[in-house]
Order: structure tokens, then sequence, then C-alpha cells
């Protein structure tokens, strides 16, 4: 097969469970089901961290975030780097340098010295964690095509516990919907894509066009017919919303209420899930008319499309909303549909795989050794089904590392538990099986003793072997079997520790 063009769709703070391809039957996204149904839809598709910069990173260049160290948000940084190292690897400037175009409409928020083009990608800088309505180009699409300014009201955010106005959290937008940032990027994208095309032509150059929304993080920012697209009563509330933080980590107590939760009405947290599922059916409007553009040019037949998001959003389980750290379902499992030309159509996979795993997949459909890309592994095999699934993991391993305060934690995810070590509190188990919705922390269940420490025992031999420091605190302080190295670091005690352990 000749190199390929790659559509790249990307949400932002996105669940899985919005879309009708991933078994929400009151959920209106025709355009992405349609995408699943005629792909490869993956059931267990994991960000690396529920964080925007982090995640974005590792999708850039392949790597973990504990290896590229880009850690946090600008935004609410607290000491970590704010810019990818020099000479990091990156898939989009190999791409360039193996003669694709390259162009990325939307959210970027991978550092703050250095902007999405000076990585090799062509498109408006568009800075920031959520819609830029004030940046220079999208006012002037707004005045080229007479559209009404941005203008809010119906807000709705809680009370703070010191008093004040809490986060904004939806507001109803007074814009029709060609005026909202959403059509405005999938115009731009549109735009780029026909001048792509017309290259094709002309010089047989393939190309990578990456379309970041900014959404459907929050606010929920709509406009009427999408914020009063839902009747609030038809909307279920997350069963975690039973959330007790009996036996929790406090830190997710203290997010529920920095998220003003209780301050709030349940019926509103109805009425933002509401918004929210219109937020992510105004978006799946917009992939749409991308969508369509690629057909009108005759793209669809050489062009892989990818749709995923950088993490998950809690709209209200666990009594939580946004992210943070709390490495629960919904915040880190996340859709993911791959479709390339020639693939099976409506093929699940039931894997454990990566946003990770884009970076490889990205650089083998263009043709480019993915060598550098050390985290990453290419999901071809299993989307044209040449893959067998014996040669994947039967787990999966994510990190975190805070987000307003330094807050490290690694999960593992495998059938049916999870484990969560957090150094400063209480670890965290979880039966899916028998408790889907994670409202019981079984770490101290004596009946599961055998299995807390199959899962210690393995998440440290992960650790250990990408070389992930944090299995250090694990060496000392729980139940890892044997160790055929000397933990102390001391390089004085070597022949203490030789023995034949994990």
């Amino acid at each position: 097969m000749k190199q390929p063009n790659i559509l790249f769709l990307m949400t932002d703070q996105h669940r899985a469970d919005t879309l009708g391809a991933y078994g929400n039957t009151r959920g209106v996204t025709p355009h992405l089901d349609e995408l699943a149904r005629t792909g490869t839809r993956f059931d267990r598709w994991y960000t690396p961290t529920a964080i925007c910069t982090p995640a974005r990173a590792s999708l850039l260049t392949g790597k973990a975030p504990f290896r590229h160290k880009l850690l946090a948000n600008y935004e609410r940084n607290v000491g970590y780097i704010e810019d990818l190292p020099e000479g990091e690897f990156t898939f989009s400037e190999a791409l360039r340098d193996n003669g694709y175009n390259c162009g990325l409409i939307g959210k970027w928020h991978v550092g703050t010295a250095k902007s999405a083009g000076d990585f090799g990608f062509d498109g408006p800088d568009l800075p920031g964690w959520h819609n830029p309505v004030d940046h220079p180009d999208y006012l002037a699409y707004l005045a080229d095509n007479d559209l009404p300014p941005y203008e809010i009201s119906d807000r709705i955010r809680g009370t703070l516990p010191n008093g004040g106005p809490g986060n904004l959290l939806a507001a109803r937008l007074h814009q029709p919907v060609e005026a909202t940032f959403e059509h405005y990027l999938a115009t731009r994208a549109i735009e780029t894509m026909e001048r792509y095309a017309a290259d094709a032509r002309e010089r047989d150059t393939p190309f990578f066009l990456a379309l970041h929304f900014f959404g459907p993080h929050l606010p929920y920012i709509l406009p009427d017919e999408y914020f009063d697209l839902f009747d609030p009563a038809d909307v279920p509330l997350p069963p975690s919303v039973a959330e007790t933080f009996h036996g929790k980590p406090p830190v997710q107590r203290n997010y529920s209420a920095h998220w003003t939760f209780d301050t709030m009405p349940i019926e509103m947290t109805r009425k933002l899930i509401a918004v929210y599922w219109g937020y992510v059916a105004l978006i799946d409007h917009e992939i749409g008319r991308v969508l369509a553009a690629m057909r009108r040019l005759g793209l669809a037949e050489e062009t892989a499309v990818m749709f995923t998001c950088d993490h998950g959003e809690f709209t209200g389980a666990h009594r939580l909303h946004d992210k943070g750290p709390a490495m629960y379902e919904d915040i880190y499992r996340t859709p993911g549909i791959v479709r390339v030309p020639g693939g099976p159509e409506g093929a699940v996979r039931s894997e454990f795989v990566s946003l990770l795993d884009c970076t490889a997949t990205i650089l083998e459909l263009a043709g480019v050794d993915p060598g550098p890309a050390v985290d990453s592994r290419s999901l071809l095999p299993l989307v044209t089904g040449a893959g067998e699934a014996a040669d994947w993991d039967d787990d999966i391993v994510c990190e975190f590392h805070g987000h307003h305060f330094p807050y490290p934690q690694r999960m593992l995810r495998t059938d049916r538990y999870k484990l969560v070590v957090n150094p400063d509190s209480v670890n965290e188990l979880y039966d899916l099986e028998a408790d889907p919705d994670e409202l019981i922390n079984r770490y101290c269940h004596p009946e599961l003793e055998p299995v807390r420490t199959r899962l210690l025992r393995r998440l440290y031999e992960v650790l250990r072997r990408r070389g992930d420091n944090f299995y250090h605190w694990m060496t000392s302080m729980y139940d890892v079997g044997d160790v055929a190295h000397d933990p102390t670091m001391s390089g004085l005690d070597e022949s203490s520790y030789q023995s034949t352990g994990p």
C-alpha cells in the first residue's frame, strides 16, 4: 500500500460512554458511530495519564510521561518542566522528513516556549486549555462571515469552600452554530485538507492532518440547539454519584469540594450531563463536515482515519468534575477508533491499548521507523486482523504526577481488577466485575490478599522493566517478592540481593 493520508481526529476530556458506538442509546453521534461501523473500535483504550499536556506530549513522542518528563499543564504547574527537552523525537518531524505535509488545526497544549509549528505542523497557533475565543484568526473568521461575537449567559457554577464562585461548568452561547469555535476549527481543517489534496494531485504528496477540538472539556459552552438538545429528565445519573469516599484517599473528597459538587442540587448534575452530551453531539456534527469533505475530495479510499481523545471526564461521577488524582475508568478509559484503507469493517478489539500506541501506528502507516517511540506499539496488526491477541499484554499501566499540586500515582488495570498505588495515602483495589463503578476499595479486604500481592508484584515488574523510578517506593513498602538488586542503591551490598526474584 502506498503511503496513505492520515486524518487524526482528537477531542479533549471525552467520555467513551457518550458515543452510540460505545453503548449510549440516547446520544447523537452518527458520524463517529459510522466511523466505528466501518473501522475498528477498541473497547479497552486507555490514556497514559489523565491530564492534557502530558498525554498530548506522549502522543507526540511515543514516550510515557515519566520518560518525556512534561508532567503537568502549565496553567497549574508547580515546578515541573514546561516544554519537551531539546532534540526530543516527535512523529510530526519524522513525517515531514519523509515527505508528508503535516497540519494541526486546534488545541496544541504541549508546552509554552514552542508552538505546533516548531514541530513541523501547519496551521494557526492556538495555545491554551480551552477555546481561545479572542484569537485573531477566529475573530477574522467571524468578521469574514458576518457572524456575531462570543457572548454567554445561563452560567452554571457552584460555590468554593472559601465562599467564592466555583469554576464555570457550563453556559449558554449566544451565537449560531456557524459561529462556534468548533465550526471554525472544522472549517479551517477542511480548507487545509483542500490545499493538501491539491498538493497530492500535483506532486503525489501524502498528508497528515490533525483536527484537535478543545471540547467537550468543561466549561460546556453551547448554542441553544445543543445546550437544550437533551432533556435532563432523560439523562441517567452515573451510579457512582453515590460515592461516600469511605476508605478512599482523602484527596478525592477534597477535589469534590474544589469542584463544588455538593453546593449544587442533583438536578443541576443532570443538566450538566445533558449539556455535555450536547457538546459531544456538536463536535460529532463538525466531524461529519470534515469526513464529508474528505469524500468530496475523493480521498476516502486513500486516507486512514483515527479518532480518540487525551483523557476522559467525570461529569458528576464519584461526585467529581473535570479530572484529577483519582484513577477511575471515567477518565482513564477513553474512546479509540481506527479505520484504514482496505481494513475490515465493524471490528471490535478487547486488547489493552493506549493513546501512546497512536504514535507507532501513525509512523507505520507512513512507512517510517517507529524506533524512537519507545513506549508505543503499532495498532495496525489489530486493525487489519493480522495480530493475535496473545501478542498483547493482559494488563495496562497508567501514571499520574499531579495537577494543582504534585501527586504521584501508578495504576495497573487487568481484566477484572484495578490496583492504584498512592504513596501519601491508602492504596486502592477494585473488583470491576463485582463493582464496575469502583465504589468499594477492597485493598485491605483479607480475601483479596492473594490478588493484591499478585498485582503489586506485576506492577513492580513493569515499572522496573520500563525504568520508572516509582518502583523504588514499592520496593521498600510492599510485598514485591525477592529482589535481585540492592534497593538501597548504595552499591555496597549487592551480594545480599543475589536471588532469583522477579
